[in-house]
């Protein structure tokens, strides 16, 4: 396994806050993030488990996801040092740091906190030190911005091969049904 199940799940909340609270492009649709009064209820679809996300918190996060969509297209863009500044910033400012925590009937695991440990800052810390473990690793490039047309979602790859290219099976199969037309229009 390339990354610890606590270290993916964190992974995959990163994605899914860039995917559902940044504006941009969606599957070759225009994507606009919630707002207002929706945006607690998308950060708690969002997140794992059952907590109750107060709008200030969401909004926190939704700072944080914008943060973090630069981090996956300075990496998409092999820009790996403003990646690592911008993680940087991200890491002082959540005041992000190691635990070791314990479920019932589970062993010690590393979790990573905030200064704070409000949901919004323990989380925006989680995310940033998902990101930098695998910024600093050999697993860098496990992180990509979707790259069929129109769509700017982004992704970690845990494939085998880390052949990803695209956020969803939606975008690769919009993709490959456009290379199929075009090879079989007539006249190309």
């Amino acid at each position: 396994m390339m990354f610890d199940s606590h270290v993916a799940t964190l992974l995959d909340v990163s994605a899914a806050l860039v995917n559902t609270l940044t504006d941009g492009t969606a599957r070759g649709r225009p994507y606009t993030a919630p707002r207002d009064g929706d945006l607690p209820t998308a950060v708690t679809a969002a997140l794992p488990g059952e907590a109750r996300v107060e709008p200030a918190a969401a909004a926190h996060l939704a700072r944080t996801a914008d943060q973090l969509r630069a981090v996956f297209e300075a990496v998409e863009d092999h820009r790996i040092d403003a990646a690592a500044d911008r993680l940087n910033t991200l890491l002082r400012t959540t005041g992000a740091r190691p635990q070791l925590d314990r479920v019932p009937g589970e062993p010690w695991q590393v979790h990573f906190h905030g200064a704070d440990d409000t949901l919004a800052v323990g989380w925006s810390a989680g995310c940033a030190t998902a990101l930098a473990l695998a910024l600093g690793s050999d697993l860098a490039g496990r992180l990509g911005v979707c790259q069929a047309p129109r769509c700017d979602r982004v992704y970690v790859d845990t494939s085998r091969n880390a052949a990803r290219r695209f956020c969803s099976t939606a975008c690769q199969s919009r993709v490959k049904a456009a290379t199929f037309r075009a090879r079989h229009t007539p006249g190309h």
